[in-house]
């Protein structure tokens, strides 16, 4: 017979939370020398991971000197500076042009293109941190 176990549940849920922070932190990081991965959402994506599994490594996250400042203005306050908007617009649009012109269904391509749309009106609505 199986029992469960609630414990090992939570346990297994925080490591692999973990785990995917982790992926995410460096995928971010790699983000910041490739312009094809999106290094904010990645970064957020981690915070949020660490945030549910392990208070130290967010506490680490959010206080790191390079990244950890625009991580608690997004997550505390919901700001973004201006040329951070301005570079994922940037990187956004092309790439969802470049994958609009390959789809071969226009249904395919209005969705993305709506995806596009809503996700610039969320970044362009976003407040801006003042410039540091």
């Amino acid at each position: 017979m199986f029992v469960r176990c609630p414990m090992l549940k939570s346990e297994l849920k925080k490591i692999l939370l973990i785990a995917l922070g982790t992926l995410a932190l460096g995928l971010g990081v790699v983000g910041m020398f490739l312009p094809i991965l999106p290094t904010t959402p990645l970064l957020l994506v981690t915070a949020y991971c660490y945030l549910r599994s392990s208070p130290a490594l967010y506490k680490w996250l959010v206080s790191h000197r390079v990244f950890g400042k625009y991580i608690r203005d997004y997550m505390e306050r919901r700001l973004v500076p201006r040329r951070v908007k301005i570079a994922a617009l940037s990187v956004l649009w092309p790439s969802l042009l470049f994958c609009i012109f390959l789809l071969p269904l226009i249904p395919l391509r209005l969705l993305v293109a709506s995806i596009g749309l809503a996700v610039s009106a969320y970044i362009i609505r976003l407040r801006e941190a003042e410039a540091a």
